[in-house]
């Protein structure tokens, strides 16, 4: 039996393995297209029917290199980079539902989801239901439709933190013959894969935690190869039924467990091309290969500020899964016992204003519309990344109007609480 690499080992190992005389360390193929030596060569690519690279808005093998990596992290079967977090997303969803389908989604997700699920998709003609992440699996139940295509969560919530009950959405996505699809930019792999929970599908913004430097934007989906798409083939006929545009091709046939990452790339990618840039990725792979010493570091430091905020008189409320007092923590470590991650959400006695005020006081933590990197970073969504959403829009979300979402880095953490404590001494009335 081969030997299973660790996450560590996986971090740094994974995805590019050199042959004799190639570079130790991935190369950026800085080139959008490759040479063949024959016409019937490139033929074969084009008809999918040989592996190999002919344009880099499909394939390229820096991308495909991180890809493995973070496939490899997530225990998937395939994956594949996109340009953002939200291009995954979008990938996600519409590779397997088109005009006149329905998903069924947590409703505490990240604003620009809520935004791409309830604007963006409704005008393409897929409609959402939005449900409380706490929903009863009976009322969850009755939720489902018969043109219901999908299941969507986060594994923890931006920036209401709600750990998901994953094993929850999956049964009920499972026994209506449907996907669970999980954004995991949260958690990362390093502290939860949601594939060993029953989820088929996991997303990620690379450009949180696994870039980690806050350099470059990505995005990236990962199949867990586990879901039958030829099981319920009458629902999902993108991937079972012949796809004209490649010579009546079947991709749940001709690519079995890799059937949804081939899909997406040979139709979505090539008609939409949000493909990461070599660059990019070759930023995302230097992240990488820290993961596995930073997340725990993150968290490390969030549970040392979450505690002082919540012991702050100050302080009127503190969100954290590592804390003992949360709604969440149980859950939490069902699904991620190693820790969380590293982001806080928490309101001042005094609302929305004050807590303004608070903000525009801090001096290491800077005000940036970015969360989860090195560097500690504070954001007010309700101001901010969710500002389109109404104040009921925002209460559906878990966003509450004082909430402030506090990045924890990995600074010292007694500098970040000082920081903390002269903003705090800064706004006493």
């Amino acid at each position: 039996m081969e030997h299973q690499y660790k996450p560590e080992t996986i971090c740094i190992q994974s995805g590019w393995t050199p042959k004799k005389g190639e570079p130790r360390v991935l190369p950026i193929y800085q080139s959008t297209t490759f040479k063949y030596d024959t016409s019937e060569q490139m033929a074969r690519l084009f008809d999918l029917e040989d592996d190999g690279y002919f344009y880099t808005r499909l394939q390229n093998p820096t991308n495909d290199a991180v890809a493995q990596k973070i496939c490899e992290l997530e225990g998937g079967s395939s994956a594949m980079l996109t340009s953002s977090g939200q291009a995954a997303t979008f990938y996600a969803i519409f590779n397997i539902a088109s005009a006149g389908d329905h998903i069924i989604s947590s409703a505490t997700i990240y604003g620009g989801s809520s935004n791409l699920f309830t604007v963006t998709l409704k005008k393409l003609g897929i409609d959402f239901t939005l449900v409380d992440p706490e929903i009863s699996p009976e009322d969850l139940e009755k939720e489902f439709k018969p043109n219901t295509k999908a299941v969507f969560g986060e594994t923890i919530s931006n920036p209401s933190l709600v750990v998901l009950d994953i094993e929850k959405f999956a049964e009920a996505a499972h026994k209506h013959g449907v996907p669970l699809i999980v954004d995991n930019t949260f958690a990362t792999p390093i502290n939860c894969r949601p594939f060993e929970f029953g989820a088929d599908i996991v997303t990620h913004s690379t450009t949180k935690y696994m870039d980690g430097h806050a350099m470059s934007v990505g995005g990236c989906i990962v199949d867990s190869g586990n879901f039958d798409w030829m099981a319920v083939k009458e629902k999902f006929p993108g991937l079972t039924t012949p796809d004209d545009s490649y010579h009546g091709l079947v991709y749940a046939e001709a690519f079995g467990k890799k059937a949804y990452i081939m899909k997406a790339t040979a139709q979505l990618m090539r008609d939409l091309g949000a493909i990461q840039s070599p660059q990019n990725a070759f930023l995302l792979n230097v992240g990488l290969e820290t993961l596995h010493l930073r997340v725990p570091r993150h968290c490390e430091n969030a549970q040392k500020v979450a505690e002082y905020l919540e012991a702050n008189e100050q302080v009127a409320w503190v969100n954290y899964p590592g804390l003992k007092s949360s709604p969440y923590y149980e859950r939490a470590q069902k699904y991620m016992p190693n820790g969380t991650c590293g982001v806080i959400a928490f309101g001042l006695k005094g609302g929305r204003e004050l807590s303004i005020r608070f903000m525009d006081n801090l001096k290491l933590a800077c005000i940036v519309t970015h969360v989860a990197d090195a560097r500690t970073s504070v954001l007010h969504p309700a101001s901010h990344t969710h500002r389109q959403l109404s104040d009921e829009q925002l209460i559906e979300a878990g966003v509450k109007p004082d909430l402030i979402r506090f990045s924890v880095g990995i600074e010292n953490a007694d500098d970040i609480i000082a920081d903390i404590e002269q903003a705090l001494d800064s706004v006493k009335e």
